[in-house]
């Protein structure tokens, strides 16, 4: 065992679970979080230096493409007019570009290039989250903040890789991002539902969709 805790779920029952030339990776016995210990964390000039790397655009036809596999599912569920959240939307937002079109209106959040918290003092319709939560350093935290956002009734949708067994994390180019930090599994995923009080989807190998119940508690965390 380590001698540490779970920054999703607060759970002491951590294990060792992968070790590399450049980071150790941690798993939680409870939620089955895999982590990266803080000390092995980049700062936050060194992380934002690689985000700005990032060219994406809605101008991108491929870009589309790839996010077209959270927009499609998503959209199909929602009414007309919605309104929506895109948290981590990234130096070059396109996802809400995708709504937009669609006749939803969308509010941008990203802690770097769209850092005006007031887009999270209201609740949504919808939330989308892609290729971000694999960036969470405080998971319970981030996950709080995305989950306080869904109206009751209203979705989260998540675009990231999901972590699959030991030996197959060894080999997992996603773990190699270092700006890659907080790796989720399908067991994971279900224990958010389940304390969450929402309603579960799979769709492929990276996207999950979460639907918030009128029951669903605010506070899901017990940090």
């Amino acid at each position: 065992m380590i001698d540490d805790s779970c920054p999703l779920c607060s759970a002491s029952q951590i294990s060792a679970f992968h070790e590399d030339r450049l980071r150790r990776y941690h798993r939680c016995d409870v939620c089955r979080l895999i982590f990266v210990p803080q000390s092995f964390h980049l700062s936050l000039v060194e992380e934002k230096a690689e985000y700005d790397f990032h060219e994406n655009s809605p101008d991108d036809s491929g870009y589309r493409r790839f996010l077209s596999r959270l927009f499609e599912p998503m959209n199909a569920l929602l009414l007309p007019t919605s309104a929506g959240l895109d948290f981590g939307s990234g130096p070059g937002p396109t996802l809400s570009v995708m709504f937009e079109e669609s006749g939803h209106s969308v509010s941008l959040y990203d802690p770097f290039y769209a850092p005006d918290t007031a887009s999270l003092n209201r609740q949504y319709d919808f939330v989308t989250a892609t290729e971000v939560v694999e960036h969470f350093c405080n998971p319970a935290e981030d996950l709080q903040r995305l989950w306080s956002c869904v109206r009751p009734g209203g979705l989260l949708g998540i675009m990231t890789k999901q972590a699959m067994d030991r030996s197959s994390f060894a080999n997992w180019h996603y773990k190699n991002d270092q700006t890659h930090v907080s790796f989720f599994s399908r067991e994971t995923f279900k224990w958010f539902a389940e304390n969450g009080h929402a309603k579960l989807t799979f769709i492929g190998s990276d996207v999950i969709l979460l639907e918030k119940s009128e029951q669903s508690s605010l506070h899901i965390f017990t940090q």
